[in-house]
């Protein structure tokens, strides 16, 4: 049997992702008992053991991780599909208005770029409604997945473009944010090396997959907390040049000589026939 059910693969998904069949019912709102049997079924059509089944508890197979990676992206394709086809028939949006795009965005990111862009497509005839939706580190990618939003702004080596069409708009340096009264804040620049390990200011560390990377400095989850942990000088951070325009009086920004430059790309699911969506990327690639 090649073909699966959503039901299937979403029962599967919760189970894989808990680890816990009773965990996985309550999610779901169903009963233990056929979920189990539910999984049993799905393993007997595919001819292989999704799951280790033991005392110990639950584990997944090298074939429970491949059907967890593609039951993920199938769900997600799923529910864009729907949100994206609803949105393009004005299933969610008052009778007589614009169509609409929702573009993600990294909430204070490349702010100059997005206004210009903003205007520019406000600007040609029969421009749809562009609805901002600001997102935290790395979620523009997920909210384009599982069709929250139409096209998002995407910054490397920051995102991961995998996946999807994307055309580069911007190319900018990176500088250090320091405390203003910091003794490296008053240098024209600095390398990596002169920001990287300093005992008394350690580099603030955002997630990664939902985990934090391993490192002494603060774990910060949004741009004011960062703000607030640099100007009370607790830590310092390596950002794109375009952040400035969210710097506070108490912090100070130094260029970087040495660090790997930070691209803006626009970004959209693949094989799209939205007219509306190709009218702004090609107004963004003019700019």
């Amino acid at each position: 049997m090649d073909t699966l059910e959503t039901r299937e693969l979403r029962y599967f998904v919760a189970v894989a992702e808990e680890l816990h069949f009773g965990h996985a019912a309550e999610r779901l709102g169903i009963a233990q008992p056929p979920l189990s049997r539910a999984i049993q079924r799905l393993e007997r059509r595919l001819g292989v053991s999704l799951l280790d089944r033991n005392r110990r508890g639950v584990s997944l197979t090298g074939a429970g991780e491949v059907l967890l990676h593609e039951g993920r992206a199938a769900l997600h394709a799923t529910a864009a599909a729907a949100r994206r086809t609803r949105r393009a028939g004005g299933a969610d949006r008052p009778e007589g208005t614009r169509d609409r795009l929702i573009l993600a965005v990294k909430a204070a990111a490349s702010q100059e770029l997005l206004r210009k862009l903003l205007d520019a497509y406000a600007a040609q005839p029969g421009a749809a409604e562009i609805e901002l939706l600001p997102c935290g580190i790395g979620e523009q990618e997920q909210l384009l997945r599982d069709g929250r939003a139409d096209v998002a702004l995407m910054q490397t080596p920051f995102n991961s473009l995998a996946g999807f069409d994307s055309e580069e708009l911007l190319t900018e340096g990176r500088i250090a944010v320091l405390p203003a009264g910091h003794p490296l804040a008053a240098h024209k620049t600095l390398s990596l090396a002169d920001v990287t390990d300093v005992p008394d200011l350690p580099l603030a560390r955002w997630p990664r997959d939902g985990t934090y990377p391993p490192g002494p400095g603060p774990e910060v989850r949004d741009q004011t907390q960062l703000a607030q942990l640099i100007a009370l000088g607790r830590a310092a951070a390596i950002c794109p040049d375009s952040s400035r325009t969210w710097l506070w009086a108490e912090h100070a920004a130094v260029p970087l000589t040495d660090a790997p430059p930070v691209i803006t790309h626009i970004a959209w699911p693949p094989h799209s026939r939205s007219r509306t969506l190709a009218q702004l990327i090609r107004t963004a690639v003019e700019l």
